[in-house]
């Protein structure tokens, strides 16, 4: 159906939302922290170059033989500085790589790296000046400012390394995943021409640390919405189906309370005009005995006048409660649309009883009837049938409506499954009082039958070729004659 499907889709982009939400804050975290790992990096590395340059200005010259050269004591004071070198003409770099950073630098301008091996830890930094040239040799894990470091470096999800030259250098080891839900990753290269490392950082967001409890509690409030809003919809449905189900039964109420009357009228009106009959023959009668007989006269005008007021009450009766005329409230109408009504209202008797009905023949058939007759007359029919299939077990149990037009006319026939009509029953099926259900009145086909007449069309019942009844009605097509 179609809110299930809907919720489903609100469901899925509810719990799509939730889980988009939540990378974009591990994200902004992600970046945040890279940022800052970027930030201090950059600062350290910056600060060799302030170094190198203190010292080409400088130039300090060395102590007295034996003794340590002032440049010597930067490591104390810069724990990732392992060594400082100087060259200058009496001294030559022992390293041809020293040598040829020098010539770079001095083509430069500016500090130059020696040949790197980031795997070992390590990288060196040379900047040429006169009369001495300086190199460092610098510690790449004791340049990392752990006591400002943003992340805890042994359990931190994210990997930050330094990459140059295609040559990596591990500074925090994270822990990516393969085939992870996301990837987050960061490149920025740090603030120091000389020193071009990238600092790349990566972190992988696994399936296990998407918010799954955020996400289901979610699809649990979307489904339990529905499910009210279900509830209440069957509530809705339930009582328009009731409200419907009780003004056909006033209309059902009103009809058969026509037909009893009528059947009353037609059965009292002999007796009451026989009555009416032989009081006006005993007055004859009495006429010609002895004409002192006036009380005897009296009494049987007396009789005569109760006769007849008997007779105008039941036709007062008759009158109040007899039915409308159908025909004069013809119009037309879909029968299709009249039995798909019939078929909402009786979907619970349906259900009860395991039955699916079929709908066949033209989709649509227009015929000339009083809106409210048709529906009670499709509304009987299916229901009997339903009536007569709880004789049958549930596995046979078939209801099939077609609607087509017959020899000019809109036909609807209601056949069903069950064990037929019995051939003594045909005959009085339509016979008012007539039934063959324990406290059945025996009006409800009676009162079909009428109603149809009424409206100038028949309604008649037969035993099915393959086992079962089927009733037809018939009502003149809408447009005919016109």
């Amino acid at each position: 159906m179609w809110w299930v499907a809907g919720g489903a889709a609100i469901a899925l982009a509810g719990a799509a939302a939730i889980a988009r939400q939540s990378l974009e804050q591990q994200r902004a975290l992600f970046e945040t922290d890279a940022r800052i790992v970027h930030r201090l990096l950059s600062q350290q590395v910056v600060q060799h170059d302030a170094i190198l340059a203190t010292l080409a200005l400088l130039q300090p010259a060395p102590d007295a033989p034996g003794s340590r050269s002032p440049e010597q004591r930067l490591p104390a004071l810069y724990p990732r500085i392992l060594s400082v070198q100087r060259s200058d003409a009496t001294t030559p770099w022992p390293d041809p790589g020293l040598a040829e950073a020098e010539r770079l630098s001095r083509q430069s301008g500016r500090a130059a790296l020696a040949p790197l091996n980031l795997s070992g830890g390590r990288y060196r930094l040379v900047l040429a000046s006169e009369p001495a040239s300086y190199a460092l040799t610098i510690d790449l894990q004791a340049l990392v400012p752990w006591s400002e470091w943003p992340m805890a470096p042994q359990t931190s999800a994210v990997r930050v390394e330094l990459v140059q030259a295609g040559q990596r250098h591990l500074v925090q080891p994270g822990r990516l995943q393969a085939g992870a839900g996301a990837r987050f990753e960061f490149h920025k290269v740090v603030a120091a021409e000389s020193q071009s490392f990238d600092v790349v950082a990566t972190q992988t967001v696994g399936w296990r640390q998407w918010p799954w409890a955020r996400m289901v509690a979610w699809v649990l409030a979307v489904a339990a919405l529905l499910a009210a809003l279900q509830h209440l919809q069957r509530q809705r449905l339930a009582r328009r189906r009731a409200e419907e189900l009780l003004r056909l039964g006033q209309v059902a109420r009103l009809n058969t309370l026509g037909e009893l009357a009528a059947g009353m009228a037609h059965e009292l009106n002999q007796p009451l005009t026989a009555v009416l009959a032989n009081t006006q023959a005993a007055q004859r009668l009495l006429d010609d005995d002895p004409p002192e007989l006036s009380t005897a006269r009296g009494a049987m005008a007396q009789a005569s006048a109760q006769a007849r007021r008997a007779a105008e009450v039941v036709g007062r009766l008759r009158r109040a409660v007899e039915r409308p005329d159908s025909g004069a409230q013809r119009q037309a109408v879909d029968a299709v649309d009249a039995v798909r009504r019939a078929l909402y209202l009786l979907e619970p008797e349906c259900q009860r009883r395991g039955v699916v009905p079929m709908l066949d023949g033209t989709p649509a058939l227009g015929v000339m009837a009083d809106p409210v007759a048709l529906d009670q007359i499709v509304h009987n029919l299916i229901l009997n049938a339903l009536q007569a299939l709880e004789q049958v077990p549930a596995t046979q149990r078939r209801l099939t409506l077609t609607a087509r037009t017959v020899d000019g006319m809109g036909e609807l026939a209601v056949a069903d499954s069950g064990t037929g009509i019995a051939p003594e029953v045909l005959p009085r099926l339509f016979e008012p009082f007539f039934s063959t259900r324990e406290g059945g009145l025996g009006l409800g086909l009676s009162l079909c039958e009428t109603l149809a007449s009424g409206m100038g069309g028949s309604l008649w019942a037969a035993n099915a070729a393959n086992g079962g009844a089927v009733f037809r009605l018939r009502l003149v097509l809408a447009g005919a004659g016109e």
